[in-house]
Formats: C-alpha cells, sequence, structure tokens
C-alpha cells in the first residue's frame, strides 16, 4: 500500500472524472500493465533463450511475456486484494486496486489502493497493513519455486562486463539450492521469466514491509509500537543510507523515493489512531514477528548489481 506521492496525485486526478471516471479507470490501468508486462515479458523470455549471450535477442511471440506479466500481476494483484478485502471486512471505505504501468524492465511501478476514510483503530490498521504483503507472499512462493524449476544453469559471460547480477534474498537462495543445489564456478542461473516475476515481487514485498511512514511496514510498526515507531523509521532510513554508501548503490533510487514518501506524506511520524496508546493484543504481535519474517526472507542488501558494481553477492 505503497503511499508515494505522484501516485496520490495521479489517483485524486482519475477520481475527479466521476463515478464512471471511477469505474473504468482502474480496469484501463489494468489493461495498460497487462501490455506493458507482456512487452517487457516477451524480453525477458527472449533473453533467457541466449543464456547469457551476447548475441541479439530472437524473435518469441508475445504470448511467451504471459510467463512474467501473469506472474508479477498476480503478486502484486494478490497483495493489493489483501489490503482491499480487510478493508471491505472492516467497513473502510476503499478503491479497487490501481496497477501502474511503466515504460523500464519491470514494467509495472506496482499497484495501490485508496482508503478513503480515516482507520480508527491499532488494530483495524494492523490488520489492513499486513493483509497484503502475506497474501502477495503466499502466492509468490509457489511461484518462486516453479520459476527456478523453469531456469536454467548457464555458463557467464567471460569478463562479465554489463552482466547483470541479482540479489538473492534467503528464499530465492534456498530455493535455488533444493531445485539446482550447488553452483559451479564459472556458473549461474539463468532466471526463467516467471522465476525473475516472483524475485522481483519478493523484492516488493520486501520494501512494502520497511517500517518507514505510510508503508506497510510503517502501518505494522505504528500498530506494534506506537509514537516510539518514528524512531524506527529514522533507524531504517539511516540503514537504508548506509545500504546505498557501502554496500550497493542501487538503494539510492528508493531511499529517494522512500524519502520523499515520509517528507509528502507529513513526516516520519504515523497518523494517529483514536486509540494510540493501547496495545496491540498477543495474537497480532505475533502475526508482526511472523511479517518481520517474511521481510527477512525477501530482502536482499544488494538488489541489483551491474558488471560488478559491488562485490556483495
Amino acid at each position: 500500500m505503497n503511499q508515494i506521492r505522484f501516485k496520490e496525485i495521479l489517483i485524486n486526478l482519475f477520481e475527479r472524472l466521476g463515478p464512471r471516471g471511477r469505474q473504468l479507470v482502474p480496469v484501463v490501468l489494468f489493461l495498460a500493465t497487462v501490455l506493458t508486462t507482456m512487452f517487457w515479458g516477451r524480453l525477458h523470455y527472449a533473453g533467457f533463450l541466449t543464456n547469457f549471450s551476447s548475441s541479439e535477442l530472437p524473435e518469441v511471440a508475445w504470448i511467451h511475456g504471459a510467463w512474467y506479466s501473469w506472474t508479477i500481476l498476480a503478486i502484486l494483484g494478490t497483495h493489493e486484494l489483501g489490503h482491499y478485502y480487510a478493508c471491505r471486512y472492516y467497513k473502510i471505505d476503499a478503491s479497487a486496486p490501481y496497477f501502474l504501468p511503466a515504460p523500464f524492465i519491470t514494467g509495472t511501478l506496482g499497484a495501490v489502493i485508496r482508503i478513503r476514510k480515516r482507520i480508527p483503530t491499532k488494530a483495524i490498521l494492523f490488520d489492513i497493513g499486513v493483509a497484503g504483503p502475506i497474501a502477495g507472499f503466499i502466492v509468490a512462493v509457489p511461484t518462486l519455486f516453479i520459476g527456478v524449476w523453469l531456469s536454467r544453469i548457464a555458463e557467464i559471460p567471460s569478463g562479465g562486463a554489463g552482466f547483470i547480477t541479482l540479489g538473492e534474498p534467503l528464499l530465492f537462495q534456498a530455493a535455488a539450492w533444493l531445485v539446482w543445489g550447488g553452483t559451479p564456478d564459472g556458473y549461474s542461473i539463468n532466471l526463467h521469466p516467471m522465476g525473475f516475476a516472483a524475485w522481483f515481487g519478493l523484492l516488493a514485498t520486501a520494501l512494502n514491509l520497511l517500517p518507514i511512514a505510510q508503508l506497510d511496514g510503517g502501518h505494522i510498526s505504528y500498530a506494534t509500537f506506537g509514537r516510539k515507531s518514528e524512531t524506527v523509521s529514522i533507524i531504517t532510513l539511516v540503514a537504508l543510507v548506509g545500504l546505498t554508501m557501502f554496500v550497493n548503490p542501487s538503494w539510492l533510487v528508493v531511499t529517494g523515493l522512500l524519502v520523499a514518501v515520509a517528507l509528502l506524506s507529513g513526516g516520519l511520524r504515523h497518523p494517529p489512531t483514536l486509540d494510540e496508546d493501547a496495545p496491540l493484543d498477543r495474537t497480532r504481535r505475533w502475526v508482526a514477528i511472523a511479517a518481520a519474517i517474511i521481510f527477512v526472507l525477501c530482502f536482499t542488501p544488494a538488489p541489483v548489481d551491474i558488471g560488478g558494481l559491488t562485490d556483495v553477492p
């Protein structure tokens, strides 16, 4: 439930179109996102066929883009539907999911729902916040194992110039080991497009679970720690700056966006609920621990490395 400001502005503009516009816009955005993810999925499949070679990409049918497109749409869509149906359960007014197309390698900026009513209690905020990551994770796990199984072991190009290496979350490492065992030196997993979609789904889950401002993790943190969640947000941002400077520069864009989220959504302090001082019940605290475990399984300190820019695997 990423509340990045430009997404909010985009949605506000669409909702001014009136009732009919509000009904059509989610459909139009979804179809546009299907198109962009199919386009990039087709290229991912063509790249998969080359086995890391530097030759030109072969021509492949558009239907092969579905390996990536339908997988990532399933993960992101289930994530947002988790939020949506939690809102419906508590009779909180919320929009249908808005999918956001993108003209770059992922084909999408994710998806978001708009909550139009103040969330009254920490328990309701927690349930709505945690429902998305758990729902998306449930879909991401089987697609990850299937995607890794469909992948291949291929030789890494000599020199590795321009070779893109994806950081491996713990869950990804476990799936790779269970399916392929050890990888010989000089070889790597040539990731099938379904596997790449699942990897991106894990990364998106981890980013959403960061305990900052209005991210899902920020909602969970506030519901769990109350006012202390502001300190948690500050520590998290400092850690991300450290990752950017000392581990992997690919965090620069993410860190910048998260700082923008914090500044444009009113700062690092989460908007208060009516029961800010009430403790969260024991069952939900255990669910919060489960969400933290999901974050650890999905997080990687070096998401992307191009041509050996970092030594972190």
